[in-house]
């Protein structure tokens, strides 16, 4: 058993560096995330071997660069498919957030979206902030938000969301219980 007490701290983790998809095609993923969303194309690379696995599979693995320096990520592995939703999740749960800095840019950025005939929900007021949902060419939900809190408000909700998940966490054991009690 490892003795937790002489273990080094966690690494202080400084940001997002990129969060990588499946795309079912290179140059349409490009056209959607750097014509349409403004995102530039930033960095690739190709290989014929996984360099983690070493396992032979061709790919083209390709990064859109975001205004703080992170990216979104894709790998185009030559054989014209897109990642599988998963069968026990709803397409709404898994997503991309990304921040834009007003409503009036997250509006604009609805009517870009729609004229290049994107099919966008929302405005959704989520009380913090704004959003438009949308679909990307492989089948990824995205969302554009933009917050509307303060940064005092986020601050003082802050002090309470352990509470809210241990009472959340409380409420599903109970909802277990009840389930294999009846």
């Amino acid at each position: 058993m490892t003795d937790h007490t002489t273990m080094p701290p966690p690494a202080k983790i400084q940001g997002l560096h990129h969060y990588a998809y499946r795309a079912r095609d290179a140059e349409e993923t490009r056209h959607f995330y750097e014509d349409i969303l403004g995102l530039p194309l930033y960095h690739l690379i190709q290989s014929d071997h996984v360099p983690s696995t070493g396992e032979y599979c061709p790919y083209t693995h390709f990064f859109f660069r975001l205004q703080d320096g992170s990216f979104i990520a894709f790998f185009d592995l030559g054989d014209d498919e897109a990642a599988q939703p998963s069968p026990n999740t709803p397409s709404w749960v898994n997503h991309i957030a990304f921040n834009v800095d007003s409503i009036e840019a997250l509006e604009n950025s609805k009517a870009r979206l729609q004229a290049h005939g994107v099919e966008v929900l929302g405005i959704t007021d989520h009380r913090i902030f704004k959003s438009i949902y949308f679909f990307d060419p492989n089948g990824i939900r995205l969302e554009l938000s933009a917050q509307v809190a303060p940064a005092a408000q986020m601050h003082a909700e802050s002090l309470t969301v352990h509470q809210q998940l241990q009472a959340w966490n409380e409420h599903k054991i109970a909802q277990r219980k009840a389930r294999t009690s009846s």
